[in-house]
């Protein structure tokens, strides 16, 4: 409370125009230690607006007018907030308070240590068992004959940024195992990530190695040798390097780089060209300039959209990930995954290579064992890159909001397939900016444990399964032929959208909310419908007209219900679950 100059203000104006929200709302503005809070004077809806501190990405004071001084909030889920004081004075101490609580400086002043959680503690205690790595590994069948696992990072002595459990080839030994760390980016040797039950195909993930022009190791080599040997399928292993090639080359001159095929024989080396985290930002920020355009032109949205280059990094990131489940699935051939540190392009390849393989992953439970297990274990830097404490802007990046966008492209085309709607994919992305839970917080699973996070605070994964009703796709089917089995999107670019649900929620007013049983009921009528066409046509072809309502000759078993296509499934179900829930 001490960097709160002033608590409370009265006669403030907000006005939020991505909301629709077209008339300024009079009211009281109230600042706590977590929250920025806006009460309406109406007395008859008195209606609350809250917005988080940690949820705050930029303040911004434009020049004052006759009317009173302005402050501009904007916010990580991409909410701007115009706010109107009367006294330029109140304007300049919110401004500086809200500075200054909107960047803490430790992870003691976030709002889920700032609670107490030992008023509950069997309920944190179970909050962080529900999800767990170790699950998946059970699930894929591990240990097994081919991979083991190992001890050797059981205190994060070879490398600080991995979990304590890691799973490698039998074929490794310690020796191969220490040696492949100390010749890798950060000390990540290669290291299982998904295990292929059918195939006996492999996704391994590392980071890349420290060769230069003509370094190697033995040990190294050996390594990826033996993760090759896991495979008794193939007699060799793709090598994916995430960058572009000449990202990859450049860094070479550090002292970095990538494999050479002539020291390592028995790979192949593809290069994906998903670009780095400075570019992805900047990309961002060009898509969500075009959508703050008052009244653009078709012309205009169309140019900001394509200068923009955002939905092009997208389908880089949706062609790495299927690039290896080919691999994995149809050619039987493990995979080896990094990109320079291994935690940001290497967690996007390698999690949209497993929704593709593995339909449980596209479960709500799944995905978010598989955030848990190939995100939040294996080191990927979520403080830094969603700017959970004051430091380093050019350390923040969109990376998960891309995997998760993905996600969200996936389930255009594949309606039925995935477990989750659209919000549960808004709230996931709005929990790991927010801090509202422990789970996201810090950049690796030792700081997590020096930070003692399961005593001090709750598991973002309990929030999410205790509301799982609100996330149900209504159209999901788990024994369709569109659930089971391996997902082979169209990624040519015209099957890419511009996520309107994340970027321009509610640039106007919400059409009348359709519930998911209206929608569900009119699907079945379209679907009735074209039956009753077939049944005539079957008639007619048969040798005479069909009689007005006759269902002779129908298929039922064999008629694909208008629903299941993915390319007819309508962005209005999604809209309407926003404005539903």
């Amino acid at each position: 409370m001490e960097h709160i100059r002033t608590p409370k203000v009265e006669q403030v104006r907000l006005l939020q125009r991505r909301a629709g929200q077209r008339k300024p709302l009079l009211g009281t503005l109230y600042l706590s230690a977590t929250h920025t809070i806006f009460v309406e004077n109406h007395p008859e809806t008195r209606r609350e607006t809250w917005v988080l501190h940690s949820m705050v990405s930029g303040l911004e004071r434009p020049p004052g007018g006759p009317t009173g001084s302005q402050l501009v909030l904007r916010c990580k889920d991409f909410r701007v907030f115009h706010l109107l004081f009367p006294l330029e004075r109140d304007c300049v101490e919110v401004h500086a308070s809200l500075t200054r609580l909107s960047r803490p400086e430790s992870y003691s002043e976030l709002y889920c240590l700032s609670i107490n959680p030992n008023t509950n503690q069997e309920e944190r205690e179970k909050s962080w068992s529900l999800v767990l790595p170790s699950q998946d590994y059970q699930r894929m069948g591990l240990p097994n004959n081919l991979w083991v696992a190992t001890a050797a990072n059981s205190e994060y002595k070879m490398c600080d940024s991995y979990p304590a459990q890691l799973f490698v080839s039998r074929w490794a030994s310690p020796a191969v195992l220490m040696g492949s760390s100390r010749f890798r980016s950060r000390g990540r040797l290669p290291v299982l990530s998904y295990f292929h039950q059918d195939t006996l195909a492999a996704v391994c993930r590392c980071s890349q190695p420290l060769s230069g022009f003509s370094g190697r190791s033995e040990e190294d080599e050996q390594m990826v040798t033996a993760v090759m040997k896991a495979n008794p399928g193939s007699d060799f292993i793709y090598v994916v390097d995430t960058r572009p090639r000449l990202n990859a080359m450049a860094n070479r001159a550090a002292g970095k780089g990538y494999e050479s095929e002539d020291h390592y024989g028995n790979i192949k080396l593809h290069f994906s060209g998903i670009d780095n985290i400075h570019v992805m930002r900047s990309s961002q920020q060009r898509i969500l300039d075009v959508g703050e355009q008052r009244t653009p032109s078709m012309s205009d949205f169309l140019l900001g959209l394509e200068n923009s280059g955002w939905l092009k990094h997208i389908k880089a990131v949706l062609d790495a990930g299927v690039f290896i489940a080919k691999a994995i699935a149809d050619e039987g051939v493990s995979v080896l995954v990094h990109c320079s540190d291994g935690w940001d392009r290497t967690a996007q390849a390698c999690s949209v290579a497993s929704v593709l393989l593995e339909p449980y992953y596209r479960t709500m439970k799944g995905l978010m064992v598989l955030i848990e297990k190939d995100w939040v274990s294996f080191g990927h830097k979520f403080s830094h890159r969603y700017g959970h404490l004051d430091g380093d802007p050019r350390e923040v990046s969109p990376v998960l909001d891309q995997f998760l966008e993905v996600l969200w492209q996936l389930a255009q085309q594949f309606p039925c397939a995935f477990q989750f709607n659209e919000r549960f994919l808004l709230d996931l992305r709005t929990l790991a900016y927010s801090c509202q839970d422990g789970t996201f917080l810090g950049n690796s699973e030792k700081e997590r444990r020096s930070l003692r996070l399961q005593e001090r605070s709750f598991s973002v994964w309990s929030r999410l399964w205790r509301d799982r009703e609100k996330y149900w796709n209504p159209l999901y089917r788990a024994e369709q032929s569109q659930t089971q089995g391996v997902l082979r999107p169209n990624t040519t670019p015209y099957c890419f959208k511009m996520w309107k649900g994340l970027y321009s929620p509610a640039e106007t007013p919400a059409p009348p909310a359709q519930t998911p049983v209206d929608f569900l009921s009119s699907v079945r009528e379209g679907s009735q419908q074209l039956e009753q066409q077939l049944a005539n046509q079957q008639e007619v072809a048969a040798g005479g007209p069909a009689p007005l309502g006759s269902r002779q000759g129908i298929q039922h078993t064999k008629t694909r219900p208008l629903y299941l296509k993915p390319r007819l499934h309508p962005d209005r179900y999604f809209d309407s679950q926003r404005v539903l829930n």
